[in-house]
């Protein structure tokens, strides 16, 4: 269960919410066990009466208090059942942004993690199921099972005061065996299974989406019909081990009913002792058995809720090895990245050893030094780490060995990475403090002003998925200028002009050198044409 913990350890940061929405669930079901008991004991009363006014025994009874009670606990339950819901939900919806944030933020500062080990499905999965699977940790676990147990001894008290003090110890009994079957023996009887499913869930989820995306290929080598019959028998596979969690679920709430009935039998038979010795009255004597039947509702959450708890562990454990360190990994050796005013030079780097985790080293024994204002390119064929070495001074991956010290850096990946967004707002993550007349000078820089200026949105131009509404090219030049737009006192820039073709290349590539000539530049590339102008020393990587 320590998988929980630092999800537990967030969820309750609110405690207050927490707590509110408990006492509205122990209202909502107080409030129908109140209206049970109390309608149970309504109507014996009045069928006793009527019995005693048959055989001529003069009797009474007062409607008025029974029935506003019974008014009041039906209002109630649903006046509470209500705002429980709004509010629980509004609590859920909260705590499954906490946790999404919280992800977001340790995923970004675990930058050292190779992502890119993970299909998008994958992080598709791990960001929406395994995060849902977390948020209804509270709703769907926590809060039921508190609340059983506190109804529960509620209950058992009920029993003491209106009974006697054996039935209240073997309702006790009773009913904490209805509890840890309904919970712990359904955890302990699922939990292989269910963290099982969800694995099985993950991946039959990730085949679809790459059944689609490479339908057509699929199509051309006449493979559908088998690639499509495997996704069946993984379906297959993955009802049938669900069917067994539900089945022993089931088994379990089962017996836990059977419990619970039985309890009710013990009370009724004990009461109807009692009701013989003229220690309780006709209409006390159902009040209990009654209100036992009443716990059924909650009770019946608990078996399908833990059957679900193998499955919400694994994808807690998916998501904290996400978030944790590579094996091995020394933050205070390996990455040493200094402030500013700690080095003289923009990059300083002795002793590399660079690759990404758990593969073979592609770069040993390197270092490097980089002096502010000074330009220095980087040319290599595909394979030889120029993507590695830039990620690495850009602190994505640390380095495997040596020491690296830089000032803050603006990084232009290999990848052209344009949101589903505005121009506007694809610009300012470079840059959130500039202003339209920032922008509008960048767009000109990179030769994408005119292309925008046309547009009736301007600025607010929407890109489309992935930037679809533009060129290669054009999206090359978007992620170029987003780029420029940093202040940072060292850019790095990997292939900067992937896509865009010869002419426009050589007209904004001496605009883009003196925007930069302040600062420090690493470009790399295959070849010098890919560089800028002047790139001041080149070393080639073999």
């Amino acid at each position: 269960m320590h998988e929980l913990k630092p999800w537990l350890d967030l969820i309750l940061q609110r405690r207050g919410r927490l707590v509110v929405g408990a006492l509205l669930l122990l209202a909502t079901l107080l409030s129908g066990i109140g209206l049970l008991a109390l309608s149970g004991w309504f109507l014996t009363e009045t069928a006793l009466v009527g019995l005693l006014l048959a055989a001529g025994t003069q009797a009474y009874i007062n409607l008025y208090v029974p029935g506003g009670g019974i008014r009041f606990f039906a209002v109630s339950r649903t006046v509470s059942r209500y705002l429980e819901r709004v509010y629980n939900h509004n609590t859920v919806l909260q705590l499954l942004t906490d946790i999404r944030v919280a992800l977001f933020n340790r995923m970004a500062e675990a930058g050292h993690r190779d992502r890119g080990q993970k299909s998008g499905a994958q992080w598709l999965s791990r960001l929406t199921a395994d995060v849902d699977a977390l948020d209804t940790l509270y709703l769907r676990v926590i809060a039921p099972t508190a609340l059983a147990g506190v109804v529960s001894v509620l209950l058992v008290l009920s029993a003491w005061l209106l009974f006697s003090g054996s039935l209240a110890l073997i309702l006790l009994i009773l009913l904490a065996v209805a509890i840890l079957l309904s919970s712990w023996r359904v955890f302990a009887g699922t939990q292989h299974l269910s963290g099982q499913l969800s694995d099985q869930q993950e991946k039959l989820r990730g085949d679809v989406i790459e059944h689609l995306e490479g339908f057509a290929e699929l199509t051309a080598a006449r493979r559908t019909g088998k690639h499509s019959g495997r996704l069946m028998r993984q379906a297959l596979s993955m009802s049938r081990t669900q069917a067994r969690v539900d089945s022993r679920a089931g088994w379990h709430q089962a017996a836990t009913q059977l419990i619970v009935n039985l309890a009710v039998v013990v009370t009724l038979w004990v009461g109807i002792t009692l009701f013989n010795q003229g220690s309780v009255t006709g209409p006390v004597l159902v009040l209990l058995p009654i209100a036992l039947m009443g716990l059924l509702e909650v009770y019946a959450m608990l078996p399908d809720a833990f059957a679900k708890l193998g499955a919400t562990l694994s994808a807690a454990r998916r998501l904290n090895q996400e978030v944790q360190p590579a094996p091995g990994t020394d933050y205070s050796s390996a990455f040493d990245r200094q402030p500013a005013e700690a080095t003289a030079n923009a990059l300083e780097a002795r002793d590399l050893s660079v690759g990404h985790p758990g593969l073979p080293p592609v770069l040993t024994h390197f270092s490097l030094k980089v002096g502010p204002r000074e330009r220095l390119g980087i040319v290599g064929a595909s394979g030889s780490g120029k993507s590695t070495l830039a990620d690495t001074f850009a602190g994505v991956i640390p380095p495997r060995q040596g020491k690296l010290a830089s000032l803050p850096c603006a990084y232009l990946t290999q990848a052209t990475v344009v949101f589903e967004d505005t121009v506007k707002a694809n610009l300012l993550l470079g840059n959130p403090n500039a202003t339209d007349g920032d922008l509008w000078r960048v767009l000109e820089l990179v030769e994408l002003a005119d292309r925008f200026a046309r547009e009736a949105e301007g600025l607010s131009t929407w890109l489309g998925s992935a930037g679809n509404r533009l060129s290669g090219g054009e999206a090359r030049r978007l992620v170029l200028a987003r780029v420029l737009l940093s202040t940072a006192p060292l850019v790095i820039l990997d292939e900067p002009f992937t896509g865009v073709d010869t002419d426009t290349r050589g007209r904004i590539a001496p605009q883009i050198n003196r925007w930069l000539e302040d600062r420090a530049v690493i470009c790399l590339g295959h070849g010098p044409e890919a560089l800028l102008p002047s790139s001041g020393h080149t070393l080639h990587l073999n």
